[in-house]
């Protein structure tokens, strides 16, 4: 009778004999993911992601998938001695998420890249690439858990709520994560990551976070946005929300939701906000503080996690988060067919744009449940 006692990795079979393919962006998360599965005795392939221009990239600080990347996931690869691949995927980058992220800003919305490119070219191409390669699973450095379930696996929060990127992961598929895998999840905290590169002498153990995206130098978004659109910094009205003209603008994409500062119109009273965005008209409105409350968020394109269909009930009672850097809210979700919903916040909250994501969330426990796109603004 054969042993089927599973692997750390959750499979029937020893660690020699399981391949394993690793998303390696350079930095020292996926770095230590690669060195601690290659101690184990995995047999670890290692692949980084070319996203754009190499040239231009190596002269690049400060960001995920620059040829400096490149070379330092290869050198880890070098040193933990596994295999390491480089795959041109900038053609596919730049069709799924960069064009994407450049007409989601001119049609007034606040995209999330980063989400974009977890749903396209990492875990569906670069997954379709590593069943290519004969892997028996994908493991990446993203602080997120995979917990067995009763209907199969279950998405939940990283155990450090600092370090906790599920909310950029919400649209990973079931069928995804039953082929993903995320040894950093458990966690306490980033110094136990740093921590296991300096046990593996890895050459990044000290290299700082990435902190823009990777296509967007210094956090520059209207720059970036200029030069694949140009003319899309052509000036337009501030208006208040009764069409009052009270100044001009340098361009809609230079604004988002929510804004306050730098809009060059003080002096008139209270403090006022963007509250929305009209790129046909090229206009931005603004307000006060008490218009930007939202409590009905319409989303679609809505991927799913629990264990019942979505339109098995009229509602579900669960919290949601509209934007990374805010805590997850109790709020009423009413499907309206299988990737469409009406989102009900209890109470209200400020500055919610089209373009972001709404991500689901177990009330207690951490569990993500999935979510989906906002859709349409104010």
């Amino acid at each position: 009778m054969l042993d089927q006692r599973l692997n750390s990795l959750g499979l029937p079979k020893p660690p020699s004999e399981t391949r394993v393919v690793v998303a390696m962006s350079g930095g020292v998360d996926s770095s230590v993911v690669a060195a601690m599965l290659a101690e184990e005795g995995y047999d670890v392939v290692g692949v980084t992601l070319q996203l754009y221009d190499h040239g231009a990239a190596l002269a690049k600080k400060g960001a995920c998938c620059a040829g400096r990347d490149i070379h330092d996931a290869r050198r880890v690869a070098e040193t933990m001695g596994f295999p390491h691949y480089v795959l041109d995927y900038e053609n596919t980058f730049r069709e799924a998420v960069i064009e994407e992220f450049a007409d989601a800003y001119l049609a007034g919305a606040t995209p999330v890249p980063c989400i974009r490119r977890n749903e396209g070219v990492e875990f569906k191409d670069l997954l379709a690439t590593a069943k290519d390669l004969e892997a028996d699973c994908m493991a990446t450095g993203h602080y997120i858990q995979r917990k067995p379930g009763v209907m199969g696996p279950e998405l939940h929060s990283a155990a450090d709520p600092n370090r906790d990127q599920s909310y950029f992961l919400f649209s990973t598929t079931p069928e995804q994560l039953s082929y993903l895998r995320f040894p950093l999840g458990h966690l306490a905290s980033k110094a136990e990551t740093r921590a296991l590169a300096a046990k593996y002498g890895l050459p990044v153990a000290d290299k700082p976070d990435s902190q823009d995206i990777c296509f967007v130098p210094n956090g520059n978004y209207a720059a970036v946005i200029e030069k694949l659109r140009p003319g899309a910094a052509d000036p337009g009205d501030i208006v208040d929300l009764a069409g009052n003209v009270l100044g001009q603008h340098r361009g809609v994409i230079h604004y988002t939701i929510g804004q306050r500062k730098g809009l060059g119109i003080g002096g008139l009273g209270d403090p006022l906000y963007v509250v929305r965005l009209d790129p046909e008209t090229r206009r931005v409105i603004v307000g006060p503080k008490e218009s930007l409350a939202t409590r009905i968020i319409p989303v679609r394109e809505i991927n799913w996690l629990g264990d019942a269909p979505f339109e098995s009930q009229p509602e579900w009672h669960l919290n949601v988060k509209v934007r990374s850097t805010r805590p997850p809210r109790p709020a009423v979700i009413r499907p309206l067919s299988a990737t469409e919903a009406e989102v009900e916040l209890l109470d209200p909250e400020d500055g919610v744009s089209a373009g972001q994501a709404c991500v689901f969330y177990a009330p207690e426990g951490g569990r993500i449940f999935g979510g989906g796109w906002i859709w349409r603004g104010r």
